[in-house]
């Protein structure tokens, strides 16, 4: 019998996700099917009888937004939310805002499945003549984080995740897991595999094929020492989950017109 059991979610589709561009830290709401699928997952989760006690979100909105809706359709708006940038999408450099598909043909599937889903290959980084470059680090939300804006990354790989998460997740949310109390965590793609790799010891050339969907909860079930029992549950129609699956795959492909 599990001691901890922890929520995992990719927030529901975001604007730029619709638009197949490298989102990231660049903060955008959700599109109207993301807000359908945070709606759906929290029916889902209610209709499971999940009770949570604390939320955990990146500061990005569409992983806050997407809480809110699933604790809203759960009857639990009073759950506490706890935010932090450590809990971000990862950052993805020079690469942000641009089509994924495009650069597929540009630079081939693989290399942008090497971008998107290796261990340790990090993106060129943001310049300061990126077009978003202003936008992210004269974010007001960044001038409480704990490092110096200056500090903040200005490109990661899936390594350099883990290791700004890694602080997070033992200092803050280990210690409320441990405490008893029922979490869900609101993130997004990589944060989710980053932690999925830490937890169930994944290896650095199988993470590559980890594919999470945007809008599907994920149930970890813990011992007492934070070592899964089994393998992390998708919590959804089978057909459905793999589906989803599958278009984030393609997301890194040429299109079909363009081959």
């Amino acid at each position: 019998m599990a001691k901890y059991r922890l929520v995992l979610l990719r927030h529901g589709e975001g604007a730029w996700t619709k638009e197949n561009r490298f989102c990231s830290w660049v903060d955008q709401k959700l599109s109207s099917d993301g807000i359908k699928e945070a709606q759906n997952c929290g029916k889902h989760l209610k209709a499971l009888g999940f009770e949570f006690d604390l939320v955990f979100t990146s500061v990005l909105r569409r992983s806050i937004q997407t809480a809110w809706l699933i604790l809203e359709e759960m009857d639990q708006e009073w759950v506490p939310i706890q935010s932090s940038w450590r809990l971000n999408e990862r950052h993805y450099g020079a690469l942000i805002g641009l089509n994924r598909a495009e650069m597929a043909l540009n630079h081939g599937e693989e290399q942008v499945k090497i971008w998107r889903r290796s261990y340790d290959v990090t993106p060129p980084p943001i310049s300061e003549s990126h077009p978003y470059y202003e936008e992210i680090y004269n974010d007001r939300r960044y001038k409480w984080s704990d490092v110096s804006q200056d500090n903040l990354p200005k490109a990661e790989s899936l390594k350099d995740v883990l290791d700004r998460l890694l602080p997070y997740w033992n200092e803050k949310i280990v210690p409320e897991l441990k405490s008893g109390k029922m979490i869900l965590i609101s993130a997004h793609g990589n944060s989710s595999r980053a932690l999925l790799k830490h937890l169930e010891g994944i290896s650095d050339e199988d993470i590559i094929n980890v594919t999470i969907p945007t809008g599907v909860p994920i149930l970890l079930e813990l011992d007492e020492n934070l070592h899964p029992l089994g393998p992390h549950q998708f919590l959804g129609d089978h057909e459905a989950i793999q589906a989803a699956i599958k278009k984030v795959e393609d997301q890194g492909k040429v299109k079909s017109a363009e081959k």
